[in-house]
């Protein structure tokens, strides 16, 4: 038989260890605050993660071809204001217009920045950069940097209700990482994915369209941002403009950690979750301790420090063996 590729084992490895690392942490804040296992806080980290988890399927997928979007969390709050606007208004049916006014705004920005880089072959880093810019000053904008409240009470349908004492966000993203999954697991596509972050020369010389599949890329991941800036609208019942600020450290930070390679080619979404949960039971075991914001921020950092250096020695030691 066959030995497994390098970049296969890499990813079981990573994909144990941060079982074992969420393990470990989850009994260490549960000595220090026996609260923290307790049916209540569990949903309550399971929420706090559910908008990360969401934007983190899309990044994996971008990730995976090689690039990386900046722009999510100020799409994100640019897409929440705009379904706030279409559900405070008196439409008939402003609570579904609204849901799809906001996939719309994600769709739009996704279009654009996947043919930037696709078409154009502007760097991925410079489009979401100037992206996150745009969309967050449109933000303030178009509300005249006021909160957009005053919402129908079935807006609250996409980050307030509880479905099965379960609420729906923690369901949708459930839903999408299942998706992720199965798209980039059993479709062709998927396989395109990894192929055009693996090897861009070897996938084009394999007949993918790179062009086509990195646009696609950027599209989905567009609509993912599109649904969490819903969920985010829902969640907090306003369009806030500033809402999301920084969002976009803690989904990269949940690819990173899944042990999904910055480079391209390797990671899975089933990683990315234990990821955004490893993340999730640092933040909430961390607030239970009392430790004050800017330190978690740093904890968050060395974390992220962590796991690319991890990659990167992995990396070295493949081109060694090589």
């Amino acid at each position: 038989m066959a030995p497994r590729p390098r970049y296969l084992q890499w990813q079981t490895v990573a994909e144990y260890v941060i079982v074992v690392a969420i393990v470990l942490e989850s009994i260490f804040f549960a000595v220090y605050a026996p609260q923290f296992l307790s049916l209540p806080n569990l949903i309550n980290i399971a929420l706090s993660i559910a908008i990360t988890g969401i934007l983190a399927v899309g990044m994996t997928a971008v990730i995976l071809t090689g690039g990386i979007d900046l722009s999510v969390g100020s799409v994100a709050a640019l897409a929440g204001i705009v379904a706030a606007m279409v559900a405070g208004s008196s439409a008939p049916g402003a609570v579904a217009l609204a849901a799809l006014a906001a996939l719309g705004v994600g769709l739009a920005v996704g279009v654009f920045n996947g043919v930037m880089v696709a078409r154009f072959r502007v760097p991925p880093f410079v489009v979401t950069l100037a992206m996150l810019t745009i969309c967050r000053g449109l933000a303030f904008v178009v509300t005249d940097g006021r909160s957009i409240s005053d919402l129908p009470p079935g807006f609250a349908l996409f980050g307030r209700e509880v479905f099965l004492s379960v609420p729906v966000p923690v369901w949708l993203m459930l839903l999408v990482f299942a998706a992720g999954w199965f798209v980039l697991k059993r479709m062709t596509f998927g396989r395109y994915v990894y192929a055009v972050g693996g090897n861009r020369e070897a996938a084009f010389l394999a007949g993918v369209n790179i062009k086509g599949v990195t646009l696609l890329v950027y599209v989905l991941n567009g609509l993912l941002v599109g649904l969490a800036g819903l969920v985010l609208a829902s969640r907090l019942g306003a369009g806030v403009p500033n809402a999301g600020n920084q969002c976009e450290l803690d989904v990269i930070a949940a690819v990173v950690v899944g042990g999904t390679s910055l480079n391209g080619g390797r990671g899975s979404v089933i990683a990315t979750l234990w990821g955004a949960v490893f993340i999730g039971v640092l933040n909430n075991g961390l607030n239970l301790a009392n430790v004050d914001p800017y330190t978690q921020r740093i904890a968050l950092g060395v974390v992220i420090l962590l796991a690319v250096l991890a990659d990167q020695l992995n990396k070295t030691r493949g081109q060694v063996i090589a």
